[in-house]
């Protein structure tokens, strides 16, 4: 080991780039070496270490593709504008269910069948007893009524930015009224 130590812990690190991670691996190298103890020519030991470091190192890149190390990576901190993005979008979602809690029962029944269940409206339809039609009027009524709530809250200035998108499928944009 005094002898090939270094040497073979810089060829494994030429494989794998993390040089204590190469002394490791040169370690076991030596240990499988001692614990196999194989009949080995003359001339013979040399090339086995190193053959059978080679085979660790590879086994080692092969495992570590499998991760991502959290040192591999980049560490960004959240920027000042994309944690104020945030917490607005966090804001309007809650303004979102407040104003939900505050529409008439019907109408909040399709809305949340419709845009948070994500079902069709033949489907709200068969849920509430009610003709597709029906289901249509009330969401569109329920839409209308969530809109006049959020325009009221933002004139008073507890809405959030009308840039800011809910990661709901009930959106701004879903209750602005598209007239469906």
């Amino acid at each position: 080991m005094e002898r090939h130590g270094d040497a073979v812990k810089f060829y494994i690190h030429g494989y794998i780039s993390d040089i204590d991670m190469a002394e490791e691996i040169m370690l076991e190298a030596f240990a499988r070496l001692l614990v196999k103890a194989p009949t080995l020519r003359t001339g013979g030991f040399k090339p086995y270490l190193y053959k059978t470091a080679r085979n660790l190192a590879l086994k080692h890149l092969n495992y570590r593709s499998r991760f991502t190390s959290l040192d591999a990576l980049a560490f960004e901190p959240v920027e000042d504008r994309q944690l104020e993005e945030g917490l607005l979008r966090d804001e309007r979602e809650r303004e979102l269910y407040r104003n939900l809690d505050r529409i008439a029962p019907e109408y909040r029944e399709a809305l949340y069948l419709v845009y948070i269940e994500e079902l069709s409206y033949v489907e709200a339809a068969a849920v509430m007893r009610k003709s597709r039609k029906q289901v249509e009027n009330l969401v569109y009524r329920g839409k209308r009524a969530m809109k006049a709530l959020m325009d009221k809250g933002e004139e008073a200035g507890k809405g959030a930015s009308s840039a800011a998108a809910s990661p709901m499928r009930l959106s701004p944009a879903a209750i602005g009224g598209d007239g469906a």
